[in-house]
């Protein structure tokens, strides 16, 4: 078979005279495709002998393998080219003025959330969490609430089995602290927590911030200078405080705490009733059934516990009557913070 190796090699020329990719992929197709001149050659090579057949195919090889390289050399000139081209007519105004983007802020949850947090960071509280899911035992029975409580009913619960719920307080989070944890202990749990419960007041996910302080010699006295502090830190002012008696399983004694109302400064208005005060969170001595279920020593340690809701706090610092106002996303509304 007689092989025009001359031919083959014009390839060369055409190459240099294409104008465009198109003109380069069309002599590529000519030379290198599946019936170009190069690949028709190479299915010949089987009627050739064995000593021909090595020889053409050597050259039909070297000859290949220059036209893919100037192939390639011609290509990345013409994508050079486009790009150059491309560079020059996309022209930026740097002096043009940018889009106006307005500023963002906090949701006013976050926003109170974070303060009261850092509130309690300030002074050594440790910050920890739990799961949102949680067994029973670590959200009623370890808290002095075993089955068929009375004080279950005081909280509209989220079953999932009858073992596992969606915690309806972070007090869990103390228990589970406790059980890995000897005194002294000295922790706040914040966290989403959930109750079958929704109206102007009460949605069914809300958050609260507890907190837990374990050690020798803990006293009424220490809670109560702990609370005022924190309410006066957050908001930002000295404030009358008052301790009223109340009860809540986890707790002997029990309190619920109220501030003069922010409202009318407590000469009485609808939204503390009349009553000049304001009831803002909850607290109390740990009761002995609980460091009994964690095993701490009721006659060595005492401890106190509290527990708010993020929501009502923001309420009434914002001066807000419908909850239902920080889940509904009206920007008009969340603009004001």
């Amino acid at each position: 078979m007689n092989v025009d190796f001359k031919l083959l090699s014009g390839f060369k020329d055409e190459i240099l005279d294409a104008e465009d990719i198109e003109q380069l992929n069309a002599i590529k197709s000519k030379y290198v495709g599946k019936k170009g001149l190069i690949s028709l050659i190479n299915k010949s090579l089987r009627n050739l002998s064995a000593g021909e057949r090595t020889d053409v195919g050597k050259e039909i090889q070297k000859i290949r393998r220059h036209f893919e390289e100037e192939y390639l050399l011609k290509e990345r000139q013409f994508k050079e080219d486009e790009q150059r081209k491309k560079l020059l007519n996309e022209v930026l105004d740097i002096t043009l003025p940018g889009f106006p983007f307005t500023a963002g802020s906090q949701h006013p949850i976050t926003a109170i959330y974070n303060k009261v947090i850092n509130i309690f960071a300030a002074i050594g509280f440790e910050i920890v969490a739990g799961p949102e899911a949680e067994l029973d035992y670590y959200n009623f029975e370890a808290l002095n609430m075993p089955k068929n409580h009375p004080a279950r009913d005081m909280q509209d619960t989220f079953y999932i089995s009858e073992d596992v719920l969606l915690r309806t307080h972070t007090s869990p989070v103390q228990i589970r602290v406790m059980k890995k944890t000897k005194p002294p202990v000295r922790i706040i749990a914040p966290g989403k927590v959930y109750r079958c419960d929704s109206d102007v007041t009460h949605t069914p996910m809300f958050h609260q911030v507890e907190g837990l302080v374990v050690d020798k010699n803990i006293t009424f006295s220490d809670l109560k200078s702990t609370l005022t502090m924190f309410l006066e830190r957050l908001f930002d002012k000295s404030i009358d405080v008052r301790f009223r008696p109340s009860f809540f399983p986890f707790t002997e004694p029990s309190a619920e705490v109220d501030i003069r109302c922010v409202m009318c400064d407590g000469s009485g208005c609808r939204v503390c009733s009349g009553t000049g005060w304001l009831e803002i969170l909850g607290c109390g001595m740990v009761d002995p059934a609980v460091f009994e279920a964690v095993e701490y020593d009721a006659e060595k340690i005492s401890g106190y516990a509290f527990g708010m809701g993020i929501e009502r706090i923001t309420m009434l610092l914002y001066q807000i009557d419908d909850i239902r106002l920080f889940f509904e996303n009206n920007l008009r509304f969340l603009g004001q913070f």
